[in-house]
């Protein structure tokens, strides 16, 4: 089979080993598509702390490649593979509770740029045949963002701001607005804000001298009644959702980030209570559910297909210019 990996830092081979043996309790998947991001092209710059070799892609769809008596599904069912797995289980005790009890697939353990491999049926999800492939590569954010929905708190008609308008920072406020509540999205990109209007958010905002004067207007003179900050969104000022707040509020930061370096003295004068959401796959069956009902419109964003031989083209551009092409969605297609 066909195995893809960072041999080095700038360096995307493509390798042939044997199919993967069949294991007891698992499943047989064909990887059919995966989408590379942001993580992707910083692991491949060598700027992401790594191990090389490594496998990338966290994000990816297949089908049951065949039919198992483990979980009844039959060949061919499309399913969605979780991009966090548990950690398999040594039999030693970890050295320290710093020690994470599960795998990031394509940064901490190989990920999905392959043609076959058994999972157990944990570890993925099915996929109804109205969610297209390309929609549940992004299931992963979607259920980030109901995690961080979740977190707020909010009720019907307050306003919250979202700080970061990537894909993430949009799948939010979609959400929210389906949820009956008024976010505001907050950016220092003009460019990224008028594209989240074409994806339906109302209330965009410059990160200017005239950010509360703004928020102002459209709160009636309060201040926001809780905060999401998008840690993938680096442009933006981590200090921001805690000058938004009114006192009391909650904050929550929002994905992964190593480097994350804020001041928390406004989180105390105003008591707001702060929260950390990231990458998990407890909500993915929920996301489906929200996906199908038509909380997030996907419409909105360019899904660009390109074939393994190409992503490390992609991977070179990407890693040059991260912000080029923010509406597009980068999917590699393995069959």
């Amino acid at each position: 089979m066909n195995v893809w990996k960072f041999a080095a830092a700038k360096k995307l081979v493509r390798c042939e080993e044997e199919n993967p043996a069949p294991e007891e309790g698992k499943v047989r998947i064909r990887v059919t598509k995966l989408m590379l991001n942001g993580t992707d092209a910083s692991l491949f710059g060598g700027t992401a702390n790594c191990k090389y070799p490594l496998v990338p892609g966290r994000y990816a769809v297949g089908l049951v490649a065949e039919g198992s008596a483990v979980n009844f599904l039959p060949k061919g069912t499309r399913v969605l593979l979780h991009a966090v797995l548990p950690a398999p289980d040594t039999g030693t005790a970890k050295k320290d509770f710093s020690e994470s009890d599960e795998l990031l697939c394509g940064r901490t353990a190989d990920g999905y740029m392959r043609d076959l491999l058994y999972l157990d049926p944990r570890d993925f999800t099915p996929l109804p045949e109205s969610v297209s492939d390309e929609s549940a590569l992004l299931l992963h954010h979607v259920s980030i963002a109901k995690a961080a929905a979740d977190k707020l708190g909010v009720r019907k008609g307050q306003h919250v701001a979202v700080v970061g308008a990537n894909v993430l920072g949009i799948l939010l406020c979609q959400l929210l607005i389906y949820q009956q509540a008024a976010p505001i999205l907050i950016d220092t990109d003009r460019a990224r804000l008028e594209f989240a209007r074409t994806c339906g958010v109302y209330y965009t905002m410059e990160a200017d001298e005239h950010l509360l004067d703004n928020i102002a207007s459209v709160t009636g003179g309060r201040l926001v009644s809780g905060a999401v900050y998008v840690t993938s969104a680096r442009r933006n000022d981590p200090a921001l959702p805690f000058s938004v707040c009114a006192h009391g509020a909650n904050v929550v930061l929002c994905g992964s980030r190593e480097d994350f370096d804020v001041n928390f003295a406004a989180a105390f004068r105003k008591q707001l209570s702060v929260f950390c959401v990231s990458g998990r796959s407890e909500n993915l069956e929920a996301s489906v559910n929200l996906m199908v009902s038509g909380a997030v419109d996907l419409s909105c964003f360019n899904f660009r297909t390109v074939k393994p031989e190409d992503a490390q083209a992609l991977l070179e551009n990407y890693f040059v210019s991260p912000d080029r092409d923010f509406k597009e969605i980068n999917v590699v297609t393995l069959i």
